[in-house]
């Protein structure tokens, strides 16, 4: 007979009673106890377990101690079990990682895919897990399906967006909460209701505010005294509850089954192959799988093995990276808080019960552990009793009023508030310790929980204004136990992490603090740490912004740096840098690597191109790479099909080729290759991009820019200049600005002289009808600066007219669409349009009034009607005495004018100012005359 046949008489004979609904209620009721029963009959000892439950934990440790168990099988990713022994060189809490950045069989945009398993001190798992790592003879196996298979069973539709919870409570706290990333987290003993109306009744009628809150009050409270058989029977009775009232057929409810499936096939596999004796092992998942009802349940199941599906071609990476209590609340929709509240109430549980937990060798931030004592013997487990009547009969043992504990609190709170900027006093101790009390009482407690405490505090400290960062929530929570961050030690960090902490010491930094550290770099004192520097570029440019932020010293191309000064959180951000791991074994590899699949990627540009071009000169400095890289820009521009990137390409380019003209004899040959695919790439399409509508006015000043600026190298390297001149004859624009940008060209081609040019922008100011758009054909101009520099005199000179010709009328509604319209299409080329009107303009006030535009001092000559006469003097008598010259040369060109009759002009006959010049400064002359006596006298 069962031994819960009396439970389950009272419990039918109390759903006849009381439901409504007879025929549904007692089958719920009958199979919780069939639940129970089956679970606690099994061969294979289960423990149930609630994940981060001091209640589990502390039952854990009695248990091991009792049962001396020689196998445990765990419920956790089977492919994680080599991580566990790395476990010792970590601080806790930590996460076990699988994480994929190439997948193979998965929806592309699911990568990189991750998995993370979170491992606290006061959880049920790493109790057994520090057991069976240091008790010899033991052995640990991981039967949960892989992080392959957690993945295959996903669904492929996109989900629908969670819906944010309605309790900031749930929310984490900054970047801590951030440590697992966008992981999927793996947990073991997940119990919650499955549908909102459970879970809003439960905590109705609990009077508490969330789900964490609730677990504490009526499970982790009741259970954590309770003996072992107790612990294990209310344990399956409430996973058995929150299976059988959740919704049925759901994915997740089949996922779930299909763990359990998994899970019992992997343990009689291990049986089969290992001869173990099945009294002598222990099976430790939820609560929620312990009441399992699949066909494969237990031992003696008489159903075929559940068929595994295979591994994907993923190739999955393993590591550590810390964990914290905010990480483990965000990401399993924890209560802010509760995950530290636990780890205080399990510390102290411990001491309470004299209970001593397991501890790994060697862990980090654990204390010291005593000497080991000497094993007792396992103690058989006894026939099973029934434990539930007792239990569910009999009211709650209340502990009494903890004066010394809550008084602590109290006065504690108070201290933390006044350092951050609150006006507490001993008075709102006095008020929190019996507000404390009295919502205890409201909710029917004897003793005032964490959770009272803290609802007190923030009711009489907080009021209505938060002065700093941090609420008196949150400065209860640090109160109660802390964020407490892991760290994972330098021994279990992967080959790039340790190589990173390496090269990074002779900054003589403690770079495992979570705290920002200043790192100063002398690098002309201290040439040792040019190495370093040139590291830090690299973290900062595979790292978040904050891990790695330089406050003085730059990394340009051709700069060398002298002094640098550096904020490091490496520490803080070392889940990053463990990543960064599993992409390859050095920084400067996973560099290229992530270079590499920029520019090869489908939206890939030639910008994209050049950018990766630049970066891999430097930080890498590898010329082969580069070259490959240049070589996919050449690629890369020539199937372009717009000209979007244009600009980019013009700033990027004309970087990299002034580069490599101060340090390289000669251009890579990509770099030529840019140059004449560029060029003639942009002559193709500058027609169509004057006369396209999407396409902007600076788009079209850079393709100009390009094929002005590079010009000279293209026509070098062998490309024709016919061809942008035919490209600027067929384009054709319509919009104001493009139109001034094809007048620049024109004019920088020789196409259009400067003087129709003026005589053109006359016209438009002249014209009432454009005047309103006059500003776009301004905005076209300032954009032309950039093809064609030496129009900024000319620009000043357009916009001088424009004020001073135009009417306050049309001005003053004019100036607004002006500044808009340069602040938005040329913002960049403002300033150069600034320094040429300060060369133009006076200086000071007082030249102003005498000042002349040097536009205004042009004068037009006026044509002279008939034959010029010339002026007579030394060369008209010259030229006239010797003709022949002169007329061999007419002849050439093409003239049939004969000679004018010279007019004198003031000098005379005979020049007497060229004699008077002789006779006032004689030595030129004697001089010559010296110098050609000597010459005939030498018969020269």
């Amino acid at each position: 007979m069962s031994p819960f046949g009396a439970l389950r008489e009272q419990l039918l004979g109390a759903a006849t009673a009381f439901a409504d609904a007879p025929s549904a209620l007692p089958g719920i009721l009958s199979g919780l106890v069939d639940d129970v029963d089956r679970a606690l009959r099994e061969e294979l000892e289960i423990f149930p377990v609630c994940h981060h439950s001091p209640a589990s934990a502390l039952a854990m440790v009695r248990r091991l101690r009792e049962k001396q168990p020689k196998v445990i099988y765990l419920e956790l990713c089977e492919d994680l079990q080599p991580l566990l022994d790395e476990l010792r060189n970590c601080r806790l809490p930590v996460a076990l990682q699988a994480f994929a950045s190439e997948i193979d069989g998965f929806p592309p945009d699911w990568g990189p895919l991750s998995v993370v398993a979170p491992i606290t001190e006061a959880s049920a798992e790493y109790q057994a897990i520090a057991y069976a790592l240091d008790t010899p003879g033991v052995e640990l196996v991981l039967v949960d399906r892989s992080a392959d298979h957690v993945f295959q069973w996903l669904p492929r539709e996109p989900a629908a967006p969670a819906a944010a919870d309605a309790d900031d409570d749930t929310a984490g706290h900054g970047e801590e909460a951030a440590l697992h990333g966008d992981a999927v987290g793996v947990e073991i003993g997940d119990l919650r209701p499955r549908f909102a109306e459970l879970e809003e009744h439960l905590l109705h009628h609990g009077k508490v505010r969330h789900w964490s809150e609730w677990w504490d009050q009526y499970v982790e409270q009741p259970l954590a005294g309770a003996d072992y058989d107790t612990y294990r029977q209310v344990m399956v009775l409430i996973g058995s509850l929150f299976r059988r009232l959740g919704p049925d057929g759901g994915d997740r409810l089949a996922r779930d089954e299909d763990r359990e499936r998994y899970m019992w096939t992997r343990m009689r596999e291990h049986l089969a192959a290992s001869d173990a004796d099945p009294s002598q092992c222990l099976y430790v998942c939820g609560a929620f799988h312990a009441a399992s009802r699949v066909e494969q349940f237990g031992l003696a199941a008489e159903e075929p093995a559940y068929d595994i599906s295979p591994r994907t071609a993923t190739r999955w990476l393993y590591g550590l990276i810390p964990s914290s209590h905010s990480a483990i609340e965000a990401q399993f929709a924890l209560a802010s808080g509760s995950v530290s509240i636990a780890a205080a109430t399990w510390t102290k549980a411990v001491a309470r019960h004299g209970v001593t937990p397991y501890r790994l060798e060697g862990q980090q931030g654990a204390r010291k552990r005593p000497g080991r004592a000497r094993p007792a013997a396992p103690v058989p487990q006894g026939p099973v009793t029934d434990r539930l009547s007792g239990f569910l009969a009999n009211p709650p043992a209340l502990d009494g009023l903890d004066e010394a504990e809550l008084l602590g609190w109290c006065v504690d709170i108070v201290r933390l508030a006044r350092r951050n900027g609150y006006l507490a006093s001993t008075a709102d101790a006095i008020a929190v310790f019996e507000t404390s009390i009295l919502l205890a009482g409201l909710r029917n407690r004897a003793r005032p929980t964490p959770y009272d405490f803290q609802d007190a505090a923030v009711t009489c400290i907080e009021k209505d204004v938060v002065p700093g960062r941090r609420d008196v929530r949150r400065l209860c929570e640090i109160l109660l136990g802390g964020d407490r961050i892991g760290e994972v030690g330098y021994r279990a960090l992967p080959p790039l992490a340790q190589d990173v902490y390496d090269r990074l010491k002779p900054l003589g930094l403690d770079l495992e603090k979570r705290t920002q550290q200043r790192a100063l770099l002398n690098l002309d004192a201290d040439p040792e740490l040019v190495p370093c520097s040139h590291l830090l570029w690299i973290l900062r440019y595979l790292l978040p912004e904050d891990a790695v932020r330089p406050i003085m010293g730059t990394r340009r191309l051709g700069e060398r740096p002298i002094q640098e000064s550096w904020d490091l959180a490496i520490g803080r951000h070392q889940r990053s840098i463990i990543e960064l791991g599993y992409e390859g074994v050095t920084v400067e590899q996973v560099l290229e690597q992530r270079l590499r699949r920029t520019v090869w990627a489908p939206e890939a540009t030639a910008a994209v191109a050049l950018a990766a071009v630049e970066d891999a000169t430097l930080y890498l400095g590898s010329r082969r790479f580069t070259d490959e890289l240049g070589g996919r820009a050449v690629e890369l521009l020539a199937a372009e099909r717009t000209v979007d990137d244009a600009p980019d390409v013009l700033r990027r380019i004309r970087r990299l080729l002034a580069h490599y003209r101060a340090t390289e004899p000669v251009l890579p040959a990509w770099c030529e290759a840019f140059v004449t695919t560029g060029y003639a790439h942009y002559c193709t399409l500058l027609p169509t991009a004057f006369v396209d509508e999407e396409v902007g006015v600076r788009q079209v000043a850079a393709m100009l820019g390009f094929l002005s600026s590079m010009e000279s190298l293209a026509l070098a390297l062998g490309c024709d200049r016919a061809q942008l001149e035919l490209a600027v004859r067929q384009s054709h624009p319509e919009a104001p600005a493009k139109v001034a940008l094809l007048w620049a060209a024109q004019f920088r081609l020789g196409m259009l002289p400067q003087a129709e040019l003026r005589s053109r922008c006359d016209e438009l100011l002249a014209n009432p009808l454009v005047v309103p758009s006059f500003p776009l054909y301004l905005s076209g101009f300032v954009q032309a600066l950039e093809p064609v520099p030496a129009l900024a005199p000319f620009v000043v000179e357009v916009m001088s007219k424009a004020f001073a010709r135009l009417p306050d009328a049309v001005l003053l509604p004019w100036l607004p669409k002006l500044i808009t319209t340069l602040r938005d299409q040329a913002h960049e080329l403002v300033p150069a349009l600034v320094r040429e009107a300060g060369r133009t303009f006076p200086a000071g006030l007082s030249s102003v009034d005498t000042w002349v535009p040097p536009w205004s001092a042009r004068e037009t000559p006026k044509a002279v009607a008939g034959p010029v006469p010339a002026a007579a003097g030394p060369v008209a008598d010259l030229l006239a005495g010797h003709p022949a010259a002169c007329d061999a040369v007419a002849v050439l060109l093409g003239c049939e004018a004969g000679w004018q009759p010279a007019v004198h002009l003031g000098g005379g006959p005979g020049h007497p100012e060229v004699a008077d010049l002789l006779v006032r400064h004689p030595e030129a002359a004697d001089a010559v005359a010296g110098l050609l006596a000597r010459r005939s006298a030498s018969g020269r």
